[in-house]
């Protein structure tokens, strides 16, 4: 056999296995990496999509957090991992705004992972203590813009949907707010909830219930419509910042080399799930959106999204701490 017939049955070789691999996955328990605190977004729909996986597949979604540097060490944690399917990663739009604003990473998004699909997508909403003497969006404006440099935001640390929404608050109603970030949304959550912090720009689904419990005053919706789940409270553009939005997605990935018919399976799987009439019911009480989109697609998707927000850092007044 010739050298160009060896290296092309090598190759069919090759491919042959790699589909049989994926006719056979998962052979074993998988691994959810999600680089976010327990009981976040994130952290939520991990679990609801793994028990899902689980069922389909018969096989173990263990849902591991791994906390830390605005979800930098989770994300490392993944890209380290082998590309065999059986380590994925929970992202969400911290990873493509780290891609600005955390240079000293030891990896690139779209270089080391592998883009499997979206899962969904939520408002976010303004929220302040009780005891700010604030009762509407513009009246905390007024108070910020009376004290600079006084009031403070939580956020689940550099980079997240929290910190970037409240970076593009400041610059785009040009109040001057300290940012306090915790290690994850959770503990956010508490410091706003406690009064150590005065405002927060929070996932609505996770904020909702302290809401509902008056915990927290909701002073506007992220939205370029007004939440279902909130009818009451005003966009932020309505409340008086024309052209302000922001959301927070989850998606799924995987180590870059993952097989592609795995990562097609995977996605196949994810998309189903999305689409399950008590799962976007479910979401729909929450607030929550379905996103639906091949491999190929999210990779598009994922491209822009970093494309965006390098260009949202780059109209800070001064870099995001």
């Amino acid at each position: 056999m010739t050298g160009p017939r060896i290296v092309l049955a090598l190759a069919l070789l090759a491919t042959s296995l790699t589909g049989a691999h994926a006719q056979d996955y998962p052979s074993r328990p998988v691994k959810i990496v999600v680089p976010f605190g327990a009981g976040g977004p994130a952290d939520v729909t991990a679990r609801q999509i793994g028990n899902i996986l689980q069922e389909s597949f018969g096989q173990a979604f263990v849902v591991e957090n791994r906390t830390g540097a605005g979800g930098v060490i989770g994300t490392q944690e993944a890209v380290k991992s082998p590309p065999d399917g059986y380590t994925l990663l929970m992202m969400s739009n911290t990873q493509t705004a780290n891609e600005s604003l955390v240079p000293q990473r030891k990896y690139e998004l779209m270089r080391d992972l592998a883009p499997i699909a979206p899962v969904n997508y939520s408002d976010l909403v303004i929220v302040v203590h009780p005891s700010v003497q604030a009762k509407t969006l513009q009246e905390f404006i007024a108070l910020a813009k009376s004290q600079p440099g006084k009031l403070n935001y939580a956020s689940s640390g550099q980079g997240t949907p929290y910190h970037m929404a409240g970076e593009l608050f400041k610059a785009m109603a040009g109040v001057d707010l300290v940012h306090v970030p915790y290690r994850n949304s959770g503990e956010a959550r508490s410091g706003v909830i406690g009064g150590q912090v005065q405002m927060m720009i929070d996932a609505l689904p996770a904020m909702a219930p302290n809401i509902a419990e008056n915990q927290v005053r909701a002073l506007a919706t992220t939205g370029k419509m007004r939440s279902t789940v909130l009818p009451n409270a005003p966009t932020v553009i309505e409340a008086g910042v024309p052209g302000y939005e922001a959301t927070i997605w989850l998606g799924l990935m995987a180590p870059a080399g993952t097989p592609k018919p795995i990562i097609d399976k995977l996605n196949a799987a994810v998309n189903d799930i999305v689409k399950r009439p008590d799962i976007t019911k479910l979401w729909s009480q929450q607030g929550v959106v379905p996103m639906s989109m091949t491999s190929d697609e999210f990779d598009k998707f994922l491209r822009g999204d970093i494309v965006k927000w390098a260009e949202v850092v780059k109209k800070f007044d001064k870099p995001p701490q």
